[in-house]
């Protein structure tokens, strides 16, 4: 079987989660012995995640407007993609409101090769751009998710995300997102805290792009709320800037904690590794979310979690790996109180997080997911072809 996996980009300093997810999962699939092919944008594409995703073919196309990830049109661009469709059996397209996702849309039914949808929470119209993705919607977004072979949630609250597209629930296939133990195994408390002068003080960690959907705004202000209640702990933002950061360092700068919150940027591989051992908490506090890679990878550090009902992965409660607050100034300074004014619970919380992210979460088990549906999918079109007859 021969997999096409779809996304505008693999940068893992600006591209967020649906990039995450596509290097893990193409990475994983080569590794298992699928046959795995990548089509993205050249922008941040560093030669170490081209090493890291040996095994894997990519195709990326050259770049010509970051912002909305367009690429440069040219005959030898689009002779990269019709290589790259034309050369599998099923296609997977990440995310939702990309030019490549509806080139490579069009071109696969032109082609007769099925596709798989997995928009990872883009669907719901938030944020920048809202006009122009209600255009987008219009001209190709509803055709892309109503002609899909296959519709990949995250997790089941966004199931409703896919009816208001026109698809039933029962189409829905929910795969959710996975962890690699061996990526998180690099720990160094003492030189992690060294370098960015923490000291010896617990410290709360947010592990994210600043943007506002990420919510790091709310967790600030709930740390200034609670400063009183939890005086000896330090805050650390940790993430590529992508427009607050000067707002967040002004209300730092006039809360009087400017001793005690930390912004150290993007930290990838093993630097963020450490940072999630070393931490005491991992805080999401997002105001839209699909499903939390960072949570997956806090916990399989034995990192405990707090994180707002719009993560969508309530099952960190009911395992006992941290708690689910809303996405409210409030709701996350109570759950910073709570969780951080009981060191032993937040111990237990750490180990139970990490059972959980290794029992249920490892990108094996959510490849073994992907290949059954591809085969079903499969399977249905040859079907169809016999039935056809001569």
């Amino acid at each position: 079987m021969r997999v096409l996996n779809v996304n505008a980009t693999l940068d893992p300093v600006s591209g967020g989660g649906t990039t995450e997810r596509t290097f893990q999962l193409s990475r994983s699939m080569a590794r298992a012995g699928t046959e795995c092919a990548v089509l993205t944008l050249e922008g941040g594409l560093a030669p170490e995640r081209m090493e890291a995703l040996a095994g894997a073919r990519v195709f990326a196309l050259p770049l010509l407007w970051g912002r909305y990830y367009v690429p440069k049109v040219s005959l030898a661009s689009l002779e990269k993609v019709r290589v790259a469709v034309e050369g599998s059996d099923v296609v997977h397209l990440m995310n939702h409101w990309t030019f490549l996702n509806a080139v490579v849309y069009l071109l696969a039914r032109r082609l007769g090769k099925p596709y798989v949808v997995c928009p990872a929470g883009a669907l719901p119209i938030y944020g920048r751009s809202r006009h122009l993705k209600a255009v987008y919607n219009r001209l190709v977004g509803y055709g892309i998710i109503r002609n899909a072979a296959g519709h990949v949630a995250i997790t089941a609250d966004e199931i409703p995300h896919f009816e208001a597209y026109g698809i039933k629930a029962g189409r829905v296939s929910v795969i959710p997102n996975g962890i690699d133990p061996s990526d998180y195994r690099a720990k160094d408390d003492a030189g992690f805290r060294q370098r960015y002068g923490l000291g010896g003080a617990p410290f709360i960690l947010f592990v994210g792009r600043l943007n506002r959907i990420k919510g790091p705004d709310l967790l600030l202000k709930a740390f200034v709320r609670a400063k009183d209640e939890l005086p000896g702990h330090l805050l650390v933002f940790a993430g590529p800037d992508e427009g607050m950061l000067p707002e967040l360092q002004k209300n730092v700068a006039g809360s009087g904690i400017g001793d005690r919150v930390r912004f150290v940027g993007y930290l990838g591989d093993e630097e963020k590794s450490r940072a999630y051992h070393a931490a005491d908490l991992l805080v999401v506090p997002s105001r839209q979310e699909a499903m939390s890679i960072v949570a997956l990878e806090a916990g399989i550090c034995g990192t405990p979690v707090l994180l707002t009902d719009r993560c969508g992965f309530d099952e960190i409660r009911s395992a006992g790996g941290g708690r689910v607050v809303s996405a409210s100034i409030e709701g996350l300074r109570a759950g910073l109180v709570e969780l951080l004014g009981d060191p032993a619970g937040l111990t237990r919380m750490g180990e139970n997080l990490r059972r959980l992210a290794q029992d249920r979460y490892t990108w094996n088990s959510a490849i073994e997911e992907y290949l059954k549906l591809y085969e079903h999918i499969l399977g249905l079109r040859a079907q169809r072809g016999r039935s056809a007859g001569p």
